[in-house]
């Protein structure tokens, strides 16, 4: 129990906002040593409670906009795949007791198929919390550039199992070997990585500028303020183009909103459209802006990215549609169910989903846009890059949550950048706004609760790192490892429930 409290501990605190990196391996290998020959049940539960620990405060800032209940409830069915997490583990005990060089190989196994199916169910998954958003400033964020986010969670859970398997020892002459083997291999999984080369991106470079125009105030009253919101973004660009008039500021080649920096629909509002246009005028190259379409059905709204240009107005043929709205906060499904957790419910319209890729054409190149919590998803960021995406962008609105979900966000876009070999950037509209480079570094982040722009000469394109060729294959591939571990395991654990003991 102490261990799984523990571990549960070091998990939160390897993640933003605080980034102890190296605590993730040593919470996985507290974990694999609290549930490890414990019977099913007691590894459920084990994990559960780790899971617990790591979840209740690290998603307390959804409680800022659904009230209590929902975080909880989320928090809880997050922690359910740790208890799943814990239960495998101790199914496999009988097979790492045998074979004792698998435990590394095995707990990184594991924690890839945990995260694989919680990104996916239900309702779509919810990725938050990976050990891969974990590793910023660690050596393993560069192996994405081969496997992408499941590989990043291997490497690091790989070194947790192999610091479980060199502390869960009988300390004997005849055990010194195998325990200077695993550490080395924690060693080498730590600090390995380290030598992985990162994409290089190609050498032109066009200068972008990123607006976070700021709220009057945080919290759920954001939709009330949408005009001033619209026109603190407004007033940004327009001080910014007066800077480079007197050539205080470099002329920008494409300027970012965040999402919801027009929540008026300037489709249909010529208000806000005369304002985005004398915005656009003024900074003489297009906005890129987040907006909430308005359908032609009561209620049906559309949370999209438009290209407008100077002079001439949106470009309709170079717009996106969010794919992967959030179920419970941008849609309800079952909503009568969910009347009985939480009376905001109603205040959910039914946003309608994109059906194709964020790739939006400009003069400095393609861009590969995704809205918010998409940055969590690997595919929907990969699809981007598939469809010719030359820099990444994410639009966030984190008016109605904190600094921390903000800087956890970040994290997700720093790893994008090293994955897809792609510079990036995350423009919110109260921050954190920064730029990514390919080799993870993060440029120009910006303060929470201000208003700023930061321009930066961003480099357009570059070649295909071989996780966005390799796609889904290589977190498939460790999942079908893990089930065919689980199988191989079934007649060892008949020989153990036969009194036939294990190995040691």
């Amino acid at each position: 129990m102490l261990l799984a409290l523990a571990s549960g501990a070091a998990l939160l605190l390897s993640l933003p906002p605080y980034g102890q990196w190296w605590l993730a391996p040593a919470g996985i290998a507290g974990l694999a040593a609290a549930t490890h020959r414990r019977r099913l049940r007691g590894g459920l539960g084990v994990g559960f409670i780790a899971g617990v620990v790591l979840f209740v405060p690290l998603l307390d800032w959804t409680r800022i906009a659904a009230g209590w209940l929902p975080w909880i409830l989320l928090s809880l069915a997050q922690a359910f795949y740790l208890g799943l997490l814990g239960m495998a583990s101790a199914w496999l005990s009988p097979l790492t007791d045998r074979f004792r060089a698998l435990w590394p190989l095995l707990t990184g196994l594991l924690w890839v198929a945990q995260e694989a199916l919680r990104d996916r169910a239900p309702f779509g998954g919810f990725p938050w919390g990976r050990v891969a958003f974990s590793q910023g400033d660690a050596p393993a964020l560069r192996v994405a550039v081969l496997g992408g986010a499941p590989l990043v969670t291997f490497i690091a859970a790989a070194a947790g199992g192999a610091l479980v398997a060199l502390a869960w020892r009988t300390w004997k002459p005849r055990t010194l070997v195998p325990a200077a083997g695993f550490a080395v291999a924690l060693a080498a999984l730590i600090a390995g990585p380290a030598l992985v080369p990162t994409a290089k991106p190609a050498t032109a470079t066009q200068t972008i500028a990123i607006v976070q125009g700021n709220v009057p105030r945080l919290g759920l009253d954001f939709n009330a303020q949408r005009a001033a919101v619209l026109l603190n973004h407004v007033h940004a660009t327009e001080a910014l183009a007066s800077e480079v008039k007197l050539g205080r500021k470099p002329q920008p080649d494409l300027v970012v909103w965040p999402e919801n920096s027009s929540d008026i629909d300037p489709l249909k509002n010529q208000d806000a459209a005369q304002q985005i246009a004398q915005a656009a005028d003024a900074i003489g190259v297009p906005i890129l802006l987040g907006t909430v379409l308005r359908g032609d059905v009561p209620g049906e709204i559309r949370n999209a990215s438009l290209l407008w240009q100077p002079a001439t107005g949106p470009d309709l043929d170079q717009a996106y549609v969010k794919r992967h709205p959030v179920p419970f906060a941008e849609y309800m499904p079952m909503r009568s169910v969910a009347r009985l957790v939480s009376d905001k419910v109603d205040l959910v319209q039914n946003m309608v989903a994109g059906t194709t890729p964020g790739i939006v054409k400009t003069p400095i190149g393609v861009v590969g846009d995704v809205i918010c919590f998409e940055v969590a998803y690997d595919s929907i960021v990969r699809d981007t890059v598939v469809g010719g995406a030359q820099i990444l962008a994410t639009q966030t609105n984190n008016a109605t949550f904190n600094e921390a979900e903000a800087r956890q966000q970040l994290a997700m876009v720093q790893l994008r950048s090293v994955e897809h070999g792609r510079e990036g950037l995350m423009v919110s509209t109260v921050g954190v706004s920064a730029f990514t480079g390919t080799d993870g570094e993060v440029i120009a982040a910006t303060g929470f609760n201000v208003d700023a722009v930061v321009l930066h000469d961003m480099h357009i394109g570059g070649p295909r790192t071989l996780a966005t060729r390799l796609g889904h294959w290589p977190e498939l591939t460790m999942v079908a490892l893990a089930l065919f571990a689980l199988l191989a395991a079934a007649p060892l654990r008949r020989r153990r429930t036969r009194g036939i003991p294990a190995a040691e």
